[in-house]
């Protein structure tokens, strides 16, 4: 782990909309709806208290210094000159950086990587819960991200739109240059087909679906006719590019949102079953204790140790 890190203070960059608009943005947070591209205020890159959610593609190009993150469960490094991204829907949290580590923060829409229908092995690697790292940074791309974020906070709708147009371009030049699983090491990925293409796009439907919907009643048989294909296929489809069904996509994420809401409130645990789309408090128990190997009471009697005294203080 680096050496003199930063543990304060906590500092979450405002890319997102609180779940709970009452609890204050030193908490973790859950993400169903916000679909902006937007930047992250902050050039300065500081430890998260914990593990938060948010529903955009996140670029971080490291400009100085190197960060250390905690992906749902795995330890990755992102150094200085190094361009990292993944999809904000998988538990994620920067554990450790050295102080004066500075970066440029991105939040791109999912719908951006569905308009680019040439990426399918670059949009599944995201999709299974890869954290990525460009395989080339060029020159340019420092004053690029730069001024990205600058026009974006801008708050100019005309500056968003060519944002927007330059990012999906320097997505692509990233696909035809290449990339790496910082999770694994993973070879440089080749560029997909457009056959491969084709059987990304609803797939990615799918899980956009759940990630919106997760928290009230979704069926399965609702997800899959997000696809626009046959049930049956869809699932099978689902299943094969992801690994997990779509039963199983539809609990892990209402798990992970009772669990940062667990961090992050007050709440009763009852209120949180219900809130985070559990039909019964025994499923969400059930649940609850197979993923995380503690019950919703004992996890949140252990993770209290963790959470400064004010973090319930209003922002």
């Amino acid at each position: 782990m680096p050496r003199d890190v930063r543990q304060t203070p906590f500092e979450i960059a405002d890319e997102s909309v609180p779940v709970h608009a009452n609890i204050g943005r030193n908490h973790p947070m859950v993400v169903f709806g916000d679909h902006r591209l937007c930047a992250g205020k902050s050039l300065n890159v500081y430890r998260m208290p914990s593990p938060h959610m948010h529903s955009q593609i996140e670029l971080n190009l490291v400009l100085d210094g190197e960060m250390t993150y905690w992906f749902d469960g795995r330890i990755v490094v992102a150094e200085a000159g190094r361009l990292a991204f993944f999809w904000g829907m998988i538990p994620h949290q920067v554990v450790s950086a050295p102080e004066g580590t500075r970066f440029v923060c991105l939040y791109v829409p999912v719908s951006v990587f569905l308009g680019l229908p040439a990426m399918s092995r670059l949009r599944a690697a995201v999709f299974q819960g890869a954290v990525l790292e460009a395989a080339r940074v060029h020159g340019f791309d420092c004053d690029l991200f730069l001024r990205w974020r600058e026009d974006l906070m801008a708050g100019d709708p005309r500056r968003e739109a060519l944002v927007r147009d330059e990012v999906t371009a320097r997505l692509r030049r990233l696909e035809l240059e290449g990339w790496r699983d910082l999770r694994a090491a993973a070879p440089l990925a080749a560029v997909g087909n457009s056959q491969d293409a084709e059987r990304m796009a609803p797939v990615e439907r799918m899980a956009r679906h759940i990630g919106e919907n997760a928290n009230g009643p979704l069926s399965v048989e609702e997800v899959a006719s997000a696809s626009g294909l046959h049930p049956n296929y869809a699932m099978q489809l689902f299943k094969r590019t992801l690994g997990m069904t779509v039963k199983q996509a539809i609990s892990r994420h209402r798990l992970d949102a009772a669990q940062s809401m667990l961090i992050a409130s007050n709440r009763s645990i009852t209120k949180i079953a219900f809130d985070s789309g559990f039909g019964s408090l025994s499923s969400f128990y059930e649940a609850f204790a197979r993923r995380f190997s503690a019950s919703p009471s004992e996890f949140r009697k252990v993770v209290s140790r963790r959470v400064p005294a004010d973090a319930d203080a209003p922002a």
